[in-house]
């Protein structure tokens, strides 16, 4: 029996669709809650496909600051849908990054190598890089002397666990509690943690370490920490936020291609 070239057409299509959903089941972040030994609650979201996490600071038409998650949900293309979003990092009351910040293989602001007070300068203070395939995270003098192929990055501070070593200059009994947000990496995935209650920096450090099993974290905030999970429609809008971290599902996309 010959086949119509229409009808191939749509066998394709279903075969593709079968194929790529339980790809995309395993591949998507995953979200959990967890509770440490020092009391911090927190969800954990767990990126493993580096190449659909991205860096986002302005809409390339306007050129204007997302600012907000959902500034940038409603700048992408109707097939492309935004998953999960994280504020990125430290910046300015203009919302540009303290420290280097690389979009898509572009430098938008240099390595922050100074000395300086607040906590993007409580030394060491580090960088999240990562391409399609790799992640990293490494102490900004650490940093310099790696050869990694950086596709985005940006710096922040301080690192909360060096090497499997909690950051020295952190207290235990630290009366310092904020909302904070923090990334760790393992094996090429990286672990996006936002706590749910007021922490200080060592109970955080400590859920990487103990809780995670993570050797390498960096702090990115606290008090605007923010998260966007489209699963469970979160969407915080605590304040105008600067660099954003995105992972964003172009699916539908390839779909639309095939009709």
């Amino acid at each position: 029996m010959r086949f119509k070239k229409k009808q191939m057409i749509y066998i394709f299509s279903f075969v593709f669709m079968c194929l790529s959903v339980p790809a995309f089941a395993k591949l998507a972040p995953t979200y959990r809650e967890i509770h440490s030994q020092l009391g911090v609650d927190a969800i954990v979201i767990q990126v493993s496909d580096l190449s659909k996490l991205s860096l986002a600071l302005n809409d390339p038409d306007t050129l204007k600051k997302y600012g907000s998650f959902s500034a940038l949900q409603n700048s992408l293309p109707a097939c492309q849908h935004l998953v999960f979003a994280m504020n990125a990092g430290m910046y300015h009351r203009d919302r540009e990054p303290v420290g280097l910040y690389i979009e898509a293989d572009q430098q938008r602001t240099a390595l922050n190598t100074q000395d300086g007070y607040g906590n993007f300068f409580l030394q060491p203070n580090g960088v999240l890089a990562w391409n399609d395939r790799e992640a990293i995270i490494k102490t900004t003098s650490e940093f310099t002397k790696n050869a990694f192929h950086t596709r985005y990055a940006t710096q922040s501070g301080p690192m909360l666990v060096i090497n499997g070593n909690i950051h020295s200059k952190f207290l235990a009994d630290s009366n310092s509690l904020k909302i904070r947000n923090a990334v760790g990496v393992k094996d090429n995935q990286l672990y996006f943690v936002i706590t749910r209650n007021r922490v200080n920096f060592y109970a955080l450090a400590r859920l990487f370490k103990d809780e995670l099993q993570i050797d390498n974290a960096l702090y990115l905030d606290g008090s605007i920490s923010s998260l966007y999970w489209a699963a469970q429609q979160r969407n915080d809008r605590i304040t105008q936020l600067g660099p954003l971290l995105a992972w964003i599902d172009p699916a539908q996309c390839h779909f639309k291609n095939l009709h």
